[in-house]
C-alpha cells in the first residue's frame, strides 16, 4: 500500500507518488496533444492538451493510487468521426507509447549518469512505473487502450467493446479480471522490464 511509505519511509513515498504523477500526466497528455495534431478539437475544448497534472488527474483514481498501489487519470475526451480509424488508432496507441519512452530516456539515464544512490532510486522507480502503465494499458480489453487499438483494427469488435463499456458493470467486471490476472499480467511486466534493461545496456 503506497499510502503506508508515508509513515515507514516518506521519501520513497515522495519518489513513487511523483513518478506516478508525472507518467500518467504524460500519459494523458499524449493521448490529447495527437488526437489534437490529427484534427480532433475535443480535448482542446476540455483543456486536456496541457501538462497541468490538475487536469488530468482522476479523484478516485488517484485515491486508488495511494491505497491499493493502481489507479488511473482521467480518460481524455475525443470524437472518433473527427479522427476516423486510423487516428483513432494513433490516439490510442499514443498514452503507452509515451510511457515506454520515458522509461527508456530512464534507463539511459540510469546507464550514463555519474553514479548515485538517490538518482538510481528515482530513475529506477520512473522506469519501472512507465514500464507497468505501458504493459497495463496495452491490455486488449474494455476501458484500457488496448481495447481501443484493437477495436481500429477491428471494427466490429470496437463496437461489442464501446457497447461493453457503456455498461454500468464494465469497471467492476474490469477490476475483477485484472485482479484475478494479476500474475501473468505481472509475468508480462518483469518481461518488457527487462527488455528495457537490456536496449540500454544495464542487463
Amino acid at each position: 500500500m503506497l499510502l503506508s511509505l508515508l509513515t515507514t519511509n516518506p521519501l520513497q513515498f515522495v519518489i513513487i507518488a511523483a513518478a506516478l504523477v508525472l507518467s500518467l500526466t504524460v500519459h494523458e497528455f499524449a493521448h490529447a496533444y495527437t488526437a489534437d495534431r490529427l484534427g480532433d478539437p475535443t480535448p482542446r475544448r476540455f483543456g486536456r492538451v496541457t501538462l497541468n497534472p490538475v487536469k488530468h488527474l482522476d479523484p478516485f483514481g488517484t485515491l486508488l493510487l495511494l491505497i491499493a498501489g493502481f489507479g488511473f487519470a482521467r480518460p481524455v475526451p475525443i470524437n472518433p468521426r473527427n479522427l476516423g480509424r486510423w487516428g483513432t488508432l494513433w490516439v490510442s496507441a499514443a498514452g503507452p507509447i509515451s510511457n515506454l519512452l520515458i522509461a527508456l530516456v530512464a534507463g539511459l539515464l540510469l546507464r550514463f549518469l555519474p553514479p548515485s544512490q538517490f538518482t538510481f532510486t528515482v530513475l529506477s522507480y520512473v522506469l519501472s512505473i512507465n514500464v507497468v502503465l505501458a504493459v497495463f494499458n496495452l491490455i486488449p480489453i474494455p476501458l484500457l487502450d488496448g481495447s481501443r487499438i484493437i477495436g481500429a483494427l477491428v471494427p466490429s469488435l470496437g463496437r461489442s467493446l464501446a457497447q461493453f463499456e457503456a455498461q454500468p458493470f464494465s469497471f467492476v467486471i474490469v477490476m475483477l479480471f485484472i485482479f484475478i490476472a494479476q500474475g501473468p499480467i505481472g509475468n508480462i511486466i518483469r518481461t518488457v522490464q527487462a527488455w528495457v534493461f537490456g536496449v540500454v545496456g544495464l542487463r
